[in-house]
C-alpha cells in the first residue's frame, strides 16, 4: 500500500539574472512533499523581457501564482480519482479545460495589475486595447503536479521539462516537434494561448517505476549549449551528482552552474528540480484502475473541478518559494 503522508521528493531550485540584464524576468516555485495530501507543485516562468513586454517579470510571477492555485484544485480532485472512469475524466480536464482556466486566470490577474498601475498618459491618449495590455506581461510557463499515483505537466512556450525515469532513461516529454526559431515562442499573452499549451500525462501504476528526477528549466539553460545533446548531458550529470551527493551537495554548486550557463546564453537562467526519495518507493502499487486508455473522447464529462478557483492564494511578489 502507498503511504500518503510521507515526504516523497526533495527539491532544489535556483535562478540567476542574465549578464547585462536590468532585472531577472524569471520566476519559480517548488512546494509540497508529493504525498497524497500535500502534492508536489513545480513551476518556472520566463518573462519575455523586451520593450514590448515591459512588465513581463510581473507576468511571470502571476503565471506561477495562478498555476499554483489551479494545480492545488487539480491535485485535490486527483485524491478521489480511484473510481472507474474518474481518472479518464480527470485527464480530459487536464488536457482541455485546465489550460483554458489557467490562461483566463492569468489574463484577469494581469489586467487587474494594469488597472492598479496605469501609466500616466498624455491628455487625449486612447486607452490601449486589451491585447496591448496583455502583451506587456508576456511570459512562458512550465508547471508540474506530482502525487503518489499521478504525474502531470503543462507547458506553453520555450524552456524544458526533463524526466529521468526509474531505469535512468532521460526524456523531454513536452519538447515541441519543431524548436522555436530565434527568440520567437508561444506565450500566455497570445490570442488563443490555451491552444498552445502542451500536456504530459503519466499515471503511476507501479511505485517502483516512478520517475527518479524531474527537472524544469527556462531556456536560458538549454540555450547555453550548442545542441540538445549538451542539455541532455547536463541533466544526466545532475542526476549522477544527486545520486552520489544528494540535494545538499548539489544545492551549494547549483548557482555556479547556472551562472556559467547564463554567461553563454546571455539570458536569465532558472532551474527547479525534484529528486524522488528512494525509501518511499516500496510496497504495492496505488489503488488506481489499470485499464485507463491512453486517450479519451473530448465528449467525456469535465465537471470535476469548478470553473474558477475560489481559494486561489494571493500573489507573492516578494520571494520565490522552495522547500
Amino acid at each position: 500500500m502507498v503511504t500518503l503522508g510521507v515526504r516523497r521528493w526533495e527539491t532544489l531550485a535556483e535562478s540567476v539574472q542574465g549578464v547585462g540584464k536590468k532585472r531577472n524576468q524569471d520566476w519559480f516555485t517548488c512546494q509540497g512533499s508529493g504525498s497524497g495530501e500535500d502534492p508536489l507543485l513545480l513551476a518556472v516562468a520566463d518573462g519575455h523581457g523586451s520593450a514590448a513586454h515591459a512588465r513581463s517579470e510581473i507576468g511571470a510571477r502571476i503565471a506561477v501564482d495562478r498555476f499554483v492555485g489551479r494545480a492545488e484544485l487539480f491535485a485535490r480532485a486527483a485524491l478521489d480519482c480511484h473510481e472507474p472512469g474518474r481518472l479518464a475524466r480527470l485527464m480530459t480536464y487536464a488536457r482541455d479545460d485546465f489550460p483554458r482556466a489557467l490562461v483566463q486566470d492569468w489574463r484577469e490577474a494581469a489586467l487587474r495589475h494594469w488597472d492598479r498601475h496605469r501609466p500616466v498618459a498624455d491628455a487625449g491618449t486612447p486607452e490601449p486595447r486589451q491585447s496591448e495590455k496583455l502583451l506587456l506581461y508576456g511570459t512562458t510557463l512550465i508547471g508540474a503536479v506530482l502525487t503518489p499515483w499521478l504525474f502531470v505537466a503543462w507547458q506553453i512556450g520555450d524552456g524544458d521539462l526533463a524526466v529521468v525515469e526509474h531505469d535512468g532513461t532521460l526524456t523531454r516529454p513536452l519538447a515541441p516537434a519543431e524548436e522555436d526559431l530565434g527568440d520567437e515562442t508561444e506565450s500566455l499573452c497570445g490570442r488563443e494561448a490555451w491552444s498552445a499549451v502542451r500536456m504530459h500525462w503519466a499515471p503511476v501504476f507501479d511505485q517502483a517505476r516512478t520517475p527518479r528526477l524531474v527537472v524544469l528549466s527556462t531556456d536560458g539553460l538549454s540555450k547555453s549549449f550548442a545542441s540538445a545533446d549538451g542539455y541532455r548531458q547536463f541533466v544526466a550529470g545532475l542526476d549522477d551528482r544527486l545520486a552520489s551527493e544528494g540535494t545538499e551537495g548539489v544545492r551549494d554548486v547549483l548557482p555556479q552552474w547556472l551562472e556559467q550557463a547564463s554567461k553563454y546564453s546571455g539570458d536569465d537562467t532558472t532551474l527547479a528540480a525534484a529528486l524522488r526519495h528512494m525509501s518511499t518507493v516500496t510496497g504495492g502499487p496505488p489503488d488506481v484502475p489499470s485499464d485507463i486508455p491512453s486517450d479519451v473522447s473530448r465528449d467525456t464529462p469535465t465537471d470535476i473541478l469548478p470553473d474558477t478557483p475560489t481559494d486561489t492564494p494571493p500573489m507573492d511578489t516578494e520571494r520565490k518559494t522552495e522547500t
